[in-house]
Protein backbone atom coordinates (compact mmCIF):
# COMPACT_ATOMS: atom_id res chain seq x y z
CA UNK A 1 0.00 0.00 0.00
CA UNK A 2 1.10 3.34 -1.20
CA UNK A 3 1.95 5.47 1.62
CA UNK A 4 -0.22 8.83 2.19
CA UNK A 5 0.40 11.97 0.94
CA UNK A 6 2.44 14.19 3.20
CA UNK A 7 0.37 17.04 2.47
CA UNK A 8 -3.14 15.00 3.34
CA UNK A 9 -2.00 14.02 6.55
CA UNK A 10 -3.73 15.26 9.63
CA UNK A 11 -1.04 17.09 11.82
CA UNK A 12 -0.13 15.91 15.55
CA UNK A 13 1.62 19.68 16.27
CA UNK A 14 1.47 23.15 15.44
CA UNK A 15 4.37 24.81 16.34
CA UNK A 16 3.80 28.50 18.02
CA UNK A 17 6.86 29.68 16.62
CA UNK A 18 6.19 31.18 13.21
CA UNK A 19 8.75 30.04 10.39
CA UNK A 20 11.40 32.29 9.77
CA UNK A 21 11.78 32.74 5.74
CA UNK A 22 15.29 34.87 6.21
CA UNK A 23 18.36 33.38 7.08
CA UNK A 24 20.04 35.02 9.64
CA UNK A 25 23.42 33.56 8.03
CA UNK A 26 24.71 32.38 11.51
CA UNK A 27 25.49 29.02 12.95
CA UNK A 28 26.05 27.67 16.59
CA UNK A 29 28.40 24.91 16.75
CA UNK A 30 27.98 23.11 20.22
CA UNK A 31 27.90 20.01 22.33
CA UNK A 32 25.14 17.82 22.06
CA UNK A 33 24.27 17.58 25.95
CA UNK A 34 20.70 18.20 26.19
CA UNK A 35 21.00 19.61 29.51
CA UNK A 36 22.47 22.73 27.83
CA UNK A 37 20.08 23.01 25.05
CA UNK A 38 17.72 25.22 26.54
CA UNK A 39 20.28 28.03 28.12
CA UNK A 40 22.28 27.80 24.59
CA UNK A 41 19.43 28.47 22.85
CA UNK A 42 18.14 31.51 24.76
CA UNK A 43 22.05 32.47 25.29
CA UNK A 44 22.08 32.93 21.29
CA UNK A 45 18.41 34.36 21.42
CA UNK A 46 18.67 37.11 24.21
CA UNK A 47 22.30 38.25 24.38
CA UNK A 48 23.74 37.50 20.84
CA UNK A 49 20.57 38.58 19.36
CA UNK A 50 20.53 35.78 16.96
CA UNK A 51 16.22 34.93 16.37
CA UNK A 52 17.57 31.96 14.70
CA UNK A 53 20.51 30.36 13.48
CA UNK A 54 22.01 26.66 11.74
CA UNK A 55 22.70 24.26 14.84
CA UNK A 56 25.35 22.05 14.71
CA UNK A 57 25.23 20.01 17.84
CA UNK A 58 27.78 17.20 18.27
CA UNK A 59 29.57 15.34 21.25
CA UNK A 60 32.18 17.53 22.31
CA UNK A 61 31.14 20.57 19.91
CA UNK A 62 34.28 22.37 18.73
CA UNK A 63 36.58 19.72 19.96
CA UNK A 64 34.88 16.92 17.23
CA UNK A 65 37.07 19.11 14.81
CA UNK A 66 40.37 20.01 16.37
CA UNK A 67 42.31 17.77 15.13
CA UNK A 68 42.55 15.17 18.30
CA UNK A 69 43.31 11.36 16.57
CA UNK A 70 40.41 9.97 18.12
CA UNK A 71 38.06 11.84 16.45
CA UNK A 72 40.32 11.52 12.74
CA UNK A 73 38.03 8.87 11.60
CA UNK A 74 34.54 11.47 11.16
CA UNK A 75 36.61 14.94 11.42
CA UNK A 76 36.87 15.24 7.65
CA UNK A 77 33.23 14.27 7.00
CA UNK A 78 31.92 16.87 9.63
CA UNK A 79 34.48 19.23 7.94
CA UNK A 80 32.91 19.08 4.66
CA UNK A 81 29.62 19.59 6.75
CA UNK A 82 30.41 22.33 8.22
CA UNK A 83 31.63 23.76 4.85
CA UNK A 84 28.37 22.76 3.19
CA UNK A 85 26.51 25.13 5.27
CA UNK A 86 28.78 28.01 5.64
CA UNK A 87 28.71 27.90 1.90
CA UNK A 88 25.31 26.85 0.96
CA UNK A 89 23.62 28.83 3.48
CA UNK A 90 26.09 32.01 2.95
CA UNK A 91 27.02 32.21 6.33
CA UNK A 92 29.15 35.19 7.75
CA UNK A 93 28.81 34.46 11.64
CA UNK A 94 29.82 31.10 13.68
CA UNK A 95 29.48 30.83 17.39
CA UNK A 96 31.23 28.20 19.03
CA UNK A 97 30.25 27.29 23.09
CA UNK A 98 31.84 25.19 25.13
CA UNK A 99 30.38 24.01 28.94
CA UNK A 100 32.15 22.68 31.75
CA UNK A 101 32.33 18.95 32.79
CA UNK A 102 32.09 18.00 28.93
CA UNK A 103 32.09 13.80 28.25
CA UNK A 104 33.44 14.67 25.25
CA UNK A 105 36.67 15.65 26.69
CA UNK A 106 36.82 13.50 29.88
CA UNK A 107 35.31 10.08 28.50
CA UNK A 108 36.87 10.05 25.23
CA UNK A 109 39.47 12.36 24.89
CA UNK A 110 40.07 11.24 28.55
CA UNK A 111 41.53 14.55 29.39
CA UNK A 112 42.09 15.02 33.06
CA UNK A 113 39.85 17.34 34.65
CA UNK A 114 42.16 19.41 35.65
CA UNK A 115 43.60 20.35 32.14
CA UNK A 116 39.94 20.40 30.34
CA UNK A 117 39.47 24.35 30.17
CA UNK A 118 42.82 24.73 29.04
CA UNK A 119 42.19 22.23 26.46
CA UNK A 120 38.74 23.54 25.73
CA UNK A 121 40.01 27.09 24.78
CA UNK A 122 42.83 25.43 22.39
CA UNK A 123 40.26 23.49 20.43
CA UNK A 124 37.99 26.59 20.16
CA UNK A 125 41.02 28.14 18.76
CA UNK A 126 41.83 25.58 16.46
CA UNK A 127 38.39 25.18 15.39
CA UNK A 128 38.07 28.71 14.79
CA UNK A 129 41.27 28.28 12.20
CA UNK A 130 39.19 25.28 10.34
CA UNK A 131 36.51 27.45 9.88
CA UNK A 132 38.49 30.61 9.24
CA UNK A 133 40.14 28.23 6.16
CA UNK A 134 36.71 27.57 4.89
CA UNK A 135 35.86 31.40 5.13
CA UNK A 136 38.51 34.13 5.71
CA UNK A 137 35.72 36.85 6.19
CA UNK A 138 33.39 34.93 8.50
CA UNK A 139 33.07 36.43 12.15
CA UNK A 140 33.99 33.90 14.86
CA UNK A 141 33.26 33.72 18.55
CA UNK A 142 33.51 31.23 21.52
CA UNK A 143 32.17 30.86 24.76
CA UNK A 144 32.37 28.58 27.87
CA UNK A 145 29.06 27.71 29.58
CA UNK A 146 29.28 27.02 33.35
CA UNK A 147 26.52 25.49 35.84
CA UNK A 148 26.85 28.11 38.78
CA UNK A 149 24.01 27.82 41.34
CA UNK A 150 21.86 26.06 39.17
CA UNK A 151 22.22 28.26 36.95
CA UNK A 152 23.94 28.06 33.22
CA UNK A 153 25.85 31.21 32.89
CA UNK A 154 28.44 32.10 29.95
CA UNK A 155 31.58 33.42 29.57
CA UNK A 156 33.58 34.98 26.75
CA UNK A 157 36.69 32.95 25.35
CA UNK A 158 39.58 34.70 23.35
CA UNK A 159 40.28 32.80 20.52
CA UNK A 160 43.79 32.73 18.71
CA UNK A 161 42.87 30.72 15.62
CA UNK A 162 45.99 29.33 13.45
CA UNK A 163 46.79 30.65 10.25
Amino acid sequence: MPSPDPIAVVPRFRASVPFQINRVRAAAIYCADGRYGDQFDEFLHRELGLPCYDRVALPGGAGAFAGHIESMRSEDALISEIEFLIVSHDLDRVVLIAHEGCGYYLKKLHTPPGALLAAQERDLSRAAGVLLRIRPTLAVSAHLASVRNNSVVFSDVAITPAP
